[in-house]
């Protein structure tokens, strides 16, 4: 039986159907099915290394999976004022497990990233992304909009509570992606040329205060400068990877990096994705994701709803360097970072929070006509 929609249909399903971007939708399930694809391949030689069933982490992958696609459509269901009213309650909510983290959370590798909540691990750093950038977009609309109204002064005091509850974990990587969510909503709501210059000579005087504050910058940064070395162990293997690959891959379960490198289910499964299906699936996965960002910003270019506008370029800004970086790291093209592949990598918290922030994407660059449009 196949379910279709008439474009007089006035059901909620309906009307969602006919003004969500449909190519977007489709574009982000592929995504999903390569995660899987790659997680099957990946993550049972992991599980047998350190002593769990072969479809361990399979199955808690697919565990999430169902909940995070019911969570993307759900959310893209929504009018921008309840993505607003949503985006506002769950920052509030977010910031408080942030402040937790330190005192409640797990240590993994000398961070406290990590909360255990009714026998679930959550990294409540992935759900503040989505939620900051919409409160953020909503306060810079909001000082262009009411005179007067301090929305600069808010959005940068709640980026600074962030983000040092995230350096308190601590987590570098995360704390540069809020920064980018935020820089680029500050210029597209009309940051002066003051502002400009001062970010501009921020920016490196930041990374080198991370590099001597935090040991594990530094370790990172050193090993990127001298990969020869024995802390440069799991990127050669995965560049080696890819040399074994080539075009068209190995072909599927004849992988060996996987039988070595520790992250090759999160950080580094685009390198199992490479030696097992070759090049092709690799610039396949950069094509979904350069998709999904450039449609995403083709379709909020159309509007002329400034909160929409700074939302959204915040929640796809998030996404699509969340991708640069995991991939970049892998490739060798700056300092290894733990940072998940979104919708590929194994991480249900991840998974769960990138189906949250994309179904805010897909509410705010629905088509809306008449009163729905300036209800925004």
């Amino acid at each position: 039986m196949t379910i279709t929609f008439g474009r007089t249909d006035t059901s909620t399903l309906g009307r969602w159907w006919w003004t969500v971007d449909r190519w977007s939708i489709a574009a982000l399930v592929l995504l999903v099915a390569v995660g899987a694809l790659l997680t099957m391949a990946a993550s049972p030689a992991v599980a047998e290394r350190i002593n769990v069933q072969s479809f361990h982490f399979v199955r808690r992958q697919f565990m999430f999976l169902a909940p995070a696609l019911i969570t993307m459509v759900a959310v893209s269901l929504l009018s921008p004022k309840q993505i607003r009213r949503m985006a506002v309650i769950g920052l509030i909510g977010t910031i408080v497990l942030l402040a937790l983290v330190p005192v409640l959370g797990a240590e993994v590798k000398g961070a406290k990233r990590w909360l255990n909540l009714g026998g679930l691990s959550i990294q409540p750093s992935e759900f503040v992304k989505p939620m900051f950038a919409v409160v953020s977009g909503w306060m810079f609309a909001s000082a262009r909009i009411e005179e007067g109204f301090p929305g600069r002064l808010i959005a940068t005091g709640l980026f600074g509570v962030v983000a040092a509850l995230l350096l308190v974990q601590p987590d570098v990587g995360q704390t540069a992606i809020l920064t980018a969510i935020w820089a680029v909503q500050f210029f597209l709501a009309g940051l002066s040329i003051g502002w400009v210059v001062g970010l501009g000579l921020a920016a490196p005087v930041g990374a080198m205060a991370a590099y001597y504050a935090f040991p594990h910058v530094h370790a990172r940064i050193d090993k990127f400068m001298d990969p020869s070395g024995a802390g440069g162990y799991q990127v050669t293997t995965a560049l080696n990877a890819f040399k074994n690959g080539g075009l068209f891959g190995k072909g599927p379960g004849e992988g060996r990096v996987k039988l070595s490198l520790p992250d090759a289910h999160t950080d580094f499964i685009l390198a199992v994705g490479g030696e097992e299906f070759g090049i092709v699936l690799c610039l396949f996965i950069l094509a979904l994701f350069a998709f999904i960002v450039l449609r995403g910003f083709s379709r909020v270019l159309k509007e002329d709803n400034l909160f929409v506008v700074l939302s959204t370029a915040g929640l796809l800004v998030q996404f699509g360097l969340q991708a640069m970086v995991n991939m970049a790291s892998t490739l060798r093209m700056m300092p290894a970072k733990g940072m998940t592949l979104p919708f590929i990598s194994y991480g249900g918290s991840s998974m769960v929070a990138l189906a949250l922030g994309m179904g805010m994407v897909l509410a705010l660059t629905r088509t809306r006509y008449g009163r729905e449009g300036h209800d925004a």
